[in-house]
């Protein structure tokens, strides 16, 4: 079962950073400037940890993963927003 997780990370060194951030994207959506929704099932959290592992000074950096719920229920709905309005990417249209 594929769950939703808020990933967030503080990270000291600018270049451990930008690394950081090029493997969120892999496995998220970017919401803001070190914060990530990702919608994964457990063989995909076991590598992205992995990768993160690979990059982060755990002595100096931090990643908190939240669960949010499964796909299939709460966890889509748990996001609440002040100001600009929160948009699920796969739920948004495009007008041209």
């Amino acid at each position: 079962m594929r769950s939703v997780y808020l990933v967030t990370y503080d990270v000291c060194d600018p270049k451990r950073l930008r690394q950081t951030f090029r493997i969120m994207r892999r496995y998220g959506d970017h919401l803001q400037l070190s914060v990530f929704r990702c919608i994964l099932g457990d063989r995909e959290k076991i590598r992205m940890i992995s990768n993160l592992k690979e990059v982060l000074n755990s002595k100096e950096d931090q990643v908190l993963i939240v669960e949010l719920g499964p796909e299939e229920g709460r966890g889509m709905n748990v996001i609440e927003t002040i100001g600009l309005a929160y948009m699920h990417p796969e739920r948004h249209a495009v007008v041209v």
